[in-house]
């Protein structure tokens, strides 16, 4: 566990908030918008293989709110398990709620205003929007809400699985690439999301005594 950023006072865990600040900062004052539009305009015209398009909204769907509070809520029952579901729980729900108050409010950066070009899709993807009624874009919810369940299941395995929580990292950046791919955020937008669900995390994490219990429990 001595591999992860876990202590508020840290310098990682500062270093974490610094650097999203001034993604946060960049991204308000339009800096990237450049590069952000180059990236999307290239996601956009390779759609259009329907397994990769229906791929990449499978991906997208499972990071919506509803399936992951499910996930969480089955780590909450299992008694060995309970006090990381409610800290994944927690990350969730307050991840969600501030990352809409900051697309909406804060940063009031649009979404990408270009059409989809790929495969007709089951049923529209999930904007992610509906939390504050807003149309804001930084930091993507759907990112900070698989950054913060990876890193605290990740936090809970490494002593078991020195290197194989590594892979739980497939499912953020996973999560990532069928945000920009789907033409629902910039990229800027979903490092943003990383980092920010880290930090909410680590917050939770240390406030509610993660490493005690988990050295006590041996989960």
């Amino acid at each position: 566990m001595q591999k992860f950023i876990f202590q508020i006072r840290s310098r990682g865990f500062f270093l974490l908030v610094i650097a999203f600040l001034i993604i946060a900062g960049l991204v308000y004052g339009q800096v990237t918008d450049d590069f952000d539009r180059s990236v999307i305009l290239h996601f956009q015209s390779t759609a259009g293989s329907a397994p990769m398009d229906l791929s990449m909204w499978i991906l997208t769907e499972i990071g919506g709110i509803f399936p992951i509070m499910v996930f969480c809520f089955v780590l909450f029952v299992w008694r060995k398990t309970r006090r990381m579901g409610l800290i994944v729980l927690l990350a969730i729900l307050i991840g969600t709620v501030l990352a809409g108050y900051l697309k909406d409010y804060v940063v009031e950066r649009p979404r990408p205003d270009l059409d989809y070009l790929g495969t007709e899709l089951p049923i529209d993807v999930e904007s992610d929007t509906t939390v504050l009624g807003g149309k804001g874009s930084f930091p993507s919810g759907h990112v900070t809400r698989a950054s913060a369940l990876a890193f605290v299941l990740g936090y809970a395995l490494s002593d078991r699985f020195p290197r194989g929580w590594i892979l739980l990292w497939i499912f953020p950046a996973s999560m990532a690439i069928s945000r920009i791919y789907l033409l629902q955020h910039h990229p800027m937008d979903v490092i943003g999301g990383v980092l920010f669900g880290i930090i909410i995390a680590v917050i939770l994490a240390d406030k509610l005594k993660l490493s005690e219990y988990l050295n006590s429990s041996k989960v």
